[in-house]
């Protein structure tokens, strides 16, 4: 767990925001074979099935701190199943992709938005899975059709669009102005290694440590680029707000020296305007206040007066100085004994992609177009299942066509969209003329 508690110091190297494509593997095709043999006389059909495609799952793994290795590579596709063979021979089953991410990364649908995972724990999550390997040709022998000259393809994987946004676990977040001695607060309670330096924006990615508060540790997170109109993209922008999403409470850090005319009020103020508009959600967490660098002249004359403010806005304040260390030890044994009392945030999964998988009654909707007079225009996985799944030139793999279009009702679909007979219906790059 060394990793995920070290300060993520390569700027070039911290990436929490991807977009990647995944597609799950195809199902393998069934087979179309019959039993040939020496003093075997009308050898049945022997036609195996084909093998289901491989699954494309995620998984959180200490070993990585960011989402850098999806920067290079964007296309994560699995194994295919194997086509069926004779003497019933069951294709093999494509292999899964596992895919690697930090723990606390969110997985979201790039079209809709909609969080698919959650990935928090060590656990695989199966994220799309492969399609159904296809039926071979012995599946549809009967009493009538004894022979079938047709086997039915393998069920088409899911490919998707998808989002990776990665929000660090961290069970306390450290936010104000640049400059106001967060890092320095960081360096000085917990075993991170930050940047310091006497200038705006010194720390330029997240940096997180581990807090040692009489055997009760926790995570502490330095959130970087606060600053009025980050909402609108001013300084950092609040491309890093979003690791505070996860804290159970924040430590408000403010300057109260009022060096450079500085009003510590209305730097309060300010950074919690700017949180709020980026969410109402994160603007309700728990907040204490670390009124710091009071080693400093100035912040005797200003701290009475913040302290009265601060109170009137619902805030616990705490003198503190990262110089001599006043007021540290009192503000963690308060921030540890909170911790404790608050809930793990757990983001709600609005969307699952295995509800959408390519199984026969779970297929995305059957979208059904009227082109040009008289024609009309059919698409949906299944339709494409069904036309890769017939063999034309046969009589009995035909029948069976008509009847899966019966089936899943596209028929049904076509009637309400006003179709006649006569009319020509385009499936997948063939035409086909419709009687009633």
């Amino acid at each position: 767990m060394g990793k995920l508690f070290e300060s993520l110091r390569d700027t070039k190297m911290f990436v929490d925001m991807v977009e990647i494509y995944v597609k799950s593997g195809d199902g393998g095709n069934g087979c179309v074979s019959f039993r040939r043999e020496k003093y075997v006389p009308n050898g049945g059909p022997e036609g195996g099935d084909g093998g289901n495609g491989g699954n494309i799952i995620f998984f959180a793994s200490h070993n990585v701190d960011s989402l850098s290795k999806f920067k290079y590579r964007k296309k994560f596709i699995a194994q295919n199943g194997e086509n069926g063979k004779k003497s019933n021979m069951h294709g093999k089953n494509g292999q899964d992709l596992e895919i690697e991410v930090p723990f606390g990364t969110l997985i979201k649908n790039k079209i809709t938005g909609n969080i698919i995972a959650d990935i928090q724990n060590e656990e695989e999550i199966m994220v799309l899975k492969g399609g159904k390997g296809g039926w071979g040709n012995s599946h549809f022998a009967n009493s009538v059709r004894q022979a079938p000259r047709f086997s039915k393809n393998g069920i088409l994987g899911i490919e998707a669009e998808l989002l990776l946004e990665l929000k660090l676990i961290a069970d306390v977040g450290l936010i104000g102005f640049p400059n106001v001695g967060k890092s320095t607060f960081l360096s000085i309670v917990s075993n991170a290694k930050p940047k310091i330096s006497n200038y705006h924006f010194t720390t330029l990615i997240p940096n997180l440590g581990l807090v040692n508060v009489f055997n009760n540790c926790f995570l502490i997170a330095d959130i970087p680029g606060i600053i009025k109109g980050a909402h609108t993209g001013a300084g950092l922008g609040y491309e890093f707000l979003r690791h505070i999403e996860r804290t159970k409470i924040l430590i408000h850090v403010v300057d109260v020296s009022g060096i450079e005319g500085r009003d510590p009020i209305k730097d309060l103020d300010t950074i919690n305007e700017e949180i709020l508009k980026y969410s109402k959600d994160a603007s309700e967490k728990f907040q204490v206040i670390a009124a710091n660098k009071m080693d400093l002249p100035q912040s005797e004359r200003n701290y009475k007066n913040f302290e009265r403010e601060a109170h009137k806005r619902g805030y616990k304040v705490f003198a503190t100085s990262t110089a001599t260390n006043k007021g540290i030890k009192e503000l963690l044994n308060f921030v540890c004994e909170k911790i404790s009392k608050v809930p793990k945030q757990v983001f709600k999964i609005t969307e699952n992609l295995t509800d959408f998988i390519n199984t026969e009654k779970n297929n995305e909707k059957i979208c059904v177009s009227q082109v040009s007079e008289g024609t009309y225009n059919v698409e949906g996985s299944i339709v494409k299942n069904i036309v890769n799944s017939t063999n034309f030139d046969d009589f009995d793999s035909c029948i069976f066509f008509y009847k899966s279009i019966k089936k899943f009702g596209i028929e049904n679909i076509l009637k309400k969209n006003g179709i006649k007979n006569g009319d020509a219906i385009k499936m997948c790059g063939i035409e086909f003329e419709y009687m009633e």
